[in-house]
């Protein structure tokens, strides 16, 4: 019996970022799904707690302690994983920060940079990395890959003091698309999810009455905000074979924020009426 498209048995995926938020979503749909996955993040005791609630779907975890902004440390990380793992099928270039300013007139070549260092820098280095190896099981006769980078709305809006913040995430779609036309021809996938607001570490919903958690109520169709979980799905799509057609797109997965353009809100009218 063939297995369904969406089955990760056998199949690695590498997350960076993958220890807390929508990165852990990310990994807990796929190990969900069969798949083994490799968690990068800077913490080392998170990675682990992270890998430990995995490991009880009963696939293969390990995890990693990565800094992506270090060139060499995610060179090296990319050829650990392989040695470990035998394979790496799939990365999700997950890690990020954010920070603020009061006005783009604020913005410090420092900040600007170190954010970039991180966001998008890091994000390349790790598609990189994985593409080398992907095109390498390529040329023996073995399937490509899926790269996917986790963006934000950011990347399609512009938000006061957080211009390098736009800068990084509105670089990965653009990645993405290039990688996508360049390595197709292997078997290479390269797709953008763009989260809307979403609970984490940064993002927090304190109700209704705060005044985000008000507007996220009032101006997305569907009035929550997103969690972890609402991430396993896409994520398993795009590091399946679900998606082996699939490349060089840019999904929205934001409760139909983007739908409403976040302009209003939105009457609520009663069947009939």
């Amino acid at each position: 019996m063939s297995r369904l498209p969406w089955d990760m048995t056998g199949k690695v995926v590498v997350i960076t970022g993958g220890n807390a938020g929508i990165g852990f979503g990310f990994a807990r749909g796929i190990a969900r799904a069969g798949g083994d996955v490799v968690i990068w993040g800077r913490r080392r005791e998170k990675n682990e707690e992270a890998a430990a609630s995995l490991r009880a779907f009963g696939t293969r975890i390990w995890s990693q302690e990565v800094d992506v902004s270090d060139e060499g440390r995610v060179i090296a990380a990319m050829a650990e994983a392989v040695a470990e793992m035998g394979r790496v099928d799939g990365v999700i270039c997950n890690a990020g920060i954010m920070s603020h300013e009061t006005s783009f007139l604020n913005m410090t070549g420092e900040r600007w940079h170190r954010l970039l260092g991180i966001n998008q820098h890091g994000a390349m280095y790790a598609a990189r990395e994985a593409a080398i190896h992907m095109k390498k099981r390529w040329d023996v006769g073995d399937a490509g890959g899926s790269i996917l980078f986790c963006a934000s709305l950011s990347a399609l809006t512009g938000s006061p003091g957080m211009q390098h913040y736009n800068a990084a995430k509105g670089a990965m779609a653009s990645m993405a698309r290039g990688i996508a036309v360049d390595l197709g021809r292997y078997g290479i996938r390269a797709n953008t999810v763009c989260p809307g607001y979403t609970v984490s570490e940064t993002v927090k919903d304190q109700g209704p009455e705060s005044k985000l958690g008000g507007q996220v109520r009032d101006r997305t169709p569907i009035p929550r905000f997103g969690t972890p979980e609402d991430f396993e799905g896409i994520g398993v799509y795009f590091m399946s074979d679900a998606s082996r057609f699939h490349t060089g797109d840019l999904v929205k997965v934001d409760g139909g924020w983007m739908a409403n353009a976040g302009k209003s809100a939105i009457p609520v009218v009663e069947p009939g009426q």
